[in-house]
């Protein structure tokens, strides 16, 4: 199941810094929404060490600052913007803002999620409205900016919990089955204008302050239950999924689009 958590099980890599000689995303512009944590912050952060400038937006302003102080130290344009990203009118107020002060746009990540496990109405609308439909309507805001970008490129965040059952959390991977079914979708829609749209569908991921943080405290056995089926030996880091992210919006992925990766160290597997 597709949850932040903690870094225990593994040591971050070393994050690359702007003394890298490899800088594939130099001079690109790039959104990710929800981006102040997790597995958001990752990819925002792969991105700023890889040259682009980016634009991270959150609900918790404070969050969003200590981001955009993190993204800053890589030495390129940050811009940052408190968004409620259920609300339409401020995801396009956001991308506007976006496009303006990075000069445009070339890639967009949809990274927000509402992590609805529960079972009731409000946990299905919540994930309706996060997890797919802020995902359609930063998209939407975009296409003016992406159809004038360099190499453009939509990467959407899913998880393994579109891939198989997961009873556990019904209403979370429902919508990342919608979310999956949206990319393959637009990809297609948007191939003839070589704007690439695929996704990345994270397996257990921890990272501070997160879900599985909360799940090793308030109920071990389950923590220790999925650590332990995964078959590359524990949770996998944000790090991990941002490697992917970069790559999947980069020119080394130029002739990959419509596709759903899973990042997950083998967890849907089964092994």
């Amino acid at each position: 199941m597709t949850a932040p958590g903690d870094l225990h099980d593994r040591a971050d890599p070393a994050p690359a810094g702007p003394a890298q000689p490899a800088r594939p995303h130099g001079g690109r512009r790039v959104l990710v929404a929800g981006g102040s944590r997790g597995i958001g912050l990752a990819i925002a952060e792969a991105f700023a060490a890889a040259g682009a400038s980016v634009s991270v937006c959150a609900r918790g302003g404070t969050d969003l600052e200590a981001a955009a102080q993190r993204l800053a130290a890589h030495g390129g344009s940050v811009h940052r913007q408190v968004c409620d990203l259920v609300d339409a009118s401020a995801i396009a107020d956001w991308v506007e803002s976006a496009a303006a002060a990075l000069g445009g746009i070339d890639v967009v990540v949809n990274n927000a999620s509402a992590l609805a496990h529960g079972a009731d109405d409000a946990a299905w609308q919540a994930g309706f409205e996060l997890d797919l439909m802020a995902a359609v309507r930063c998209n939407r805001a975009a296409l003016p900016h992406l159809r004038a970008g360099d190499a453009p490129a939509i990467l959407n965040v899913s998880s393994i919990n579109a891939l198989q059952p997961t009873p556990r959390a019904v209403a979370y991977s429902t919508a990342k089955a919608a979310l999956n079914y949206y990319t393959v979708t637009l990809a297609a829609e948007l191939a003839r204008a070589r704007i690439r749209v695929n996704a990345v569908a994270p397996g257990s991921i921890a990272f501070p302050g997160g879900l599985w943080e909360r799940r090793r405290q308030d109920d071990p056995a389950l923590y220790a239950r999925v650590r332990d089926s995964i078959p590359f030996g524990g949770f996998g880091n944000p790090a991990d999924v941002a490697a992917a992210a970069l790559f999947l919006c980069s020119p080394a992925a130029a002739w990959i689009t419509g596709q759903v990766l899973a990042v997950d160290g083998g967890q849907s597997l089964g092994a």
